[in-house]
C-alpha cells in the first residue's frame, strides 16, 4: 500500500478534544468486545451518536451496558446476515463505521481456516456492500501487526513487507486489500490501524479484558495472582533477547480507542487513506512483564519454562512515526506499569471476567 497523504488535523500532539462528531451515527461493529467497548465509551464521551452492532459470539452485553450507560443503541446482528445488515443501515443511517468484528485466535485460525475466511473476509465483504448500498463512505478498520508475518527488521514500520504466516494474519490482510479496492473503485474513505499487543483495562476499573479461552499473557499472569491458575507458562527462554524470552510491544486499550477517533476525524475532514501501526516502540520481555506483575500484585506468580510455540517471533516492536504524524496520536497510558495496574484493578473486581450476553 502507498503511504497516505497528509491530512488536515495539524502537527503531531494535537488534541482529541477537537474531535467533532459526525452528523450521523457511528456504527461500531464488534462494539461489545474488548477494544470495541472502550472505543464506544470514548465516542459517547465526545458527543457522538453510537450504534453498536454485535452478534455476542465473543462480545459481552455487560461491556456494552457499562460503556454506553444507556446512551447508545444496541443491535444484535451477525455480519453474515446481509438482509439484516441492510435493515440496520436503512433504519439508523450511519455516517461512519468502525470495524472491530473479527475472529482473532492465531491457533484456531490454523486448525479452522474456513471459519476465519468466512467470518473475517466474507463478513467484511458483506459490511462493505451494506456501506456501499447505503452510501456510507467512512470506515476505520481494526487491523493487526500479524499482517507483517515473521519480522525481517526490528522495529517494524509500515514499510515492512506484509507476509503473514497464519490464516488469521492472511485474512486480516485480505480485509485490508478489499477495503483498499473499495476505496479506489467506490470512493470509500478508510483507515487501517495495525495494532501490536492490545492490553490494559479502563482506568475506572469497570471494563476489561475477558476472553474464552484466554490466550493473552497479561490476563493469564493476573489469573495466577488471583489463585485461578497455579502458574504461568513461559514459552521458550532461549530466544535471541537479553533474557531469552520473547519481547512484545504493549499498547493500552484506551490509547487504541483514542487512535480510532483520530482516524475517524481524518476521514471526516476529507483525508485518507490512513495506514499506520499502533504501538509504543518499546518492547518488554515475558520475564520483565511477570516480574513487574509480581511487584504490582504482591503475589509470587510461579512461572515455568515450556517449549517454544511454533511461529512466535523473538521480537515484535512497533516502529515509525506515521500514527503520530498522520493522526496526532501519542500514547498516554501505555507504559507497562500503568497497563498492569489498570488490568489488575479490573481483574480484582471481576475475578470471573465479563459476563457473556445471551
Amino acid at each position: 500500500m502507498n503511504a497516505p497523504p497528509p491530512h488536515a488535523l495539524g502537527p503531531h500532539g494535537s488534541s482529541i478534544g477537537d474531535f467533532v462528531p459526525p452528523a450521523g451515527p457511528v456504527l461500531v461493529a464488534g462494539g461489545a468486545g474488548y477494544i470495541g467497548s472502550h472505543c464506544v465509551r470514548l465516542l459517547l464521551a465526545k458527543g457522538a451518536d453510537v450504534v453498536v452492532l454485535d452478534n455476542l459470539s465473543t462480545g459481552h452485553m455487560g461491556n456494552f451496558e457499562t460503556a454506553s450507560g444507556g446512551r447508545a443503541t444496541f443491535v444484535r446482528c451477525d455480519l453474515a446476515d446481509r438482509p439484516r445488515l441492510a435493515e440496520v443501515f436503512a433504519e439508523h443511517g450511519p455516517a461512519a463505521v468502525i470495524h472491530f468484528a473479527a475472529k482473532c485466535y492465531v491457533g484456531e485460525s490454523v486448525t479452522e481456516p474456513a471459519k476465519y475466511y468466512q467470518e473475517n473476509v466474507g463478513c467484511t465483504w458483506n459490511l462493505l456492500e451494506a456501506m456501499r448500498a447505503a452510501d456510507c463512505r467512512d470506515l476505520v478498520f481494526s487491523s493487526t501487526c500479524a499482517t507483517y508475518g515473521e519480522p525481517v527488521e526490528i522495529p517494524i514500520t509500515e514499510a515492512h513487507p506484509q507476509n503473514p504466516i497464519n490464516p488469521y494474519g492472511r485474512t486480516k490482510l485480505h480485509m485490508e486489500h478489499m477495503i483498499e479496492d473499495y476505496g479506489r473503485a467506490y470512493g470509500l474513505r478508510w483507515a487501517a490501524l495495525r495494532y501490536f499487543n492490545a492490553a490494559g483495562c479502563s482506568p475506572a476499573g469497570d471494563m476489561g479484558e475477558s476472553h474464552d479461552p484466554e490466550t493473552h499473557l497479561i490476563p493469564l499472569v493476573l489469573q495466577v495472582a488471583l489463585g485461578q491458575r497455579a502458574e504461568i507458562a513461559m514459552f521458550g527462554d532461549d530466544y535471541d533477547t537479553p533474557d531469552g524470552t520473547c519481547i512484545r510491544d504493549y499498547i493500552h486499550v484506551d490509547d487504541l480507542a483514542d487512535a480510532h477517533l483520530r482516524a475517524l476525524a481524518v476521514l471526516a475532514s476529507g483525508g485518507g487513506p490512513v495506514v499506520c501501526n499502533l504501538g509504543t516502540g518499546e518492547g518488554y520481555s515475558v520475564k520483565e512483564l511477570i516480574e513487574l506483575a509480581r511487584e504490582i500484585t504482591g503475589h509470587a506468580i510461579p512461572a515455568r519454562i515450556a517449549p517454544r510455540r511454533a511461529g512466535d517471533p523473538a521480537r515484535l516492536v512497533c516502529g515509525g512515526t506515521r500514527g503520530r504524524d498522520l493522526l496526532g496520536w501519542v500514547p498516554a497510558r501505555s507504559d507497562l506499569r500503568t497497563i498492569l495496574e489498570d488490568a489488575w484493578r479490573w481483574h480484582q473486581a471481576h475475578p470471573k471476567g465479563a459476563e457473556r450476553g445471551v
